[in-house]
């Protein structure tokens, strides 16, 4: 797609705005309700997102595409058990801070080239530090990839239920904490709080 006229660009910019401000306080994406919001005709947002689902992606991009920039740095790390705290812990922080993430990673299609790129890429990286890890000793050897979603989901779960709003990012790091130390390999120290 190629650049927007200044009027579309500025349309754009309000629908993705609004659309962060709903779904920061809760509030479901719908493309009718975001028209009148932005006293923008409804064709006109379709133009722009044809579903909820592509707006929903639209306003979860940049958190993506920051874990995606700091997920290919971890493996530059020389300390495995380190390399996947970090990246974890990084992951954790974005999903209870950003209220667009986790329905997102969760989905089982996506509405936007993109998004399916940026989750396939963390994904990858996930996998990646993962091996490192085990192959390190730094984690349990039967510790695999699939475990890492249930694992991150109910930290992230404890977190938003049980820590109170202004101290979620500390919960959801004492909770990981918590659960890598459970994961780590017999032979391997324990990850230190991330």
């Amino acid at each position: 797609m190629g650049p927007l006229r200044k009027d579309a660009a500025r349309h754009w910019e309000r629908l993705v705005s609004v659309a962060r401000a709903l779904v920061d306080e809760g509030t479901p994406l719908r493309l009718n309700d975001i028209a009148r919001r932005v006293h923008l005709g409804v064709g006109t947002v379709y133009r722009h997102f044809p579903t909820a689902e592509a707006l929903l992606e639209t306003v979860a991009t940049p958190t993506l595409e920051a874990l995606t920039a700091q997920g290919e740095q971890a493996p530059a790390d020389d300390e495995p058990g380190r390399a996947l705290a970090g990246f974890l812990a990084r992951t954790i922080e974005a999903e209870v801070t950003d209220a667009s993430l986790a329905p997102v990673t969760a989905a089982a299609t996506d509405a936007l080239s993109r998004t399916t790129e940026l989750k396939r890429t963390l994904s990858s990286v996930g996998r990646e530090l993962l091996g490192r890890a085990r192959d390190a000793g730094a984690v349990r050897p039967d510790l695999t990839a699939d475990d890492l979603v249930p694992l991150m989901c109910g930290v992230t779960y404890a977190a938003n239920v049980h820590g109170a709003p202004a101290a979620r990012v500390e919960t959801a790091r004492r909770h990981l904490a918590t659960r890598l130390g459970a994961c780590t390999s017999p032979r391997a120290e324990p990850p230190s709080r991330v």
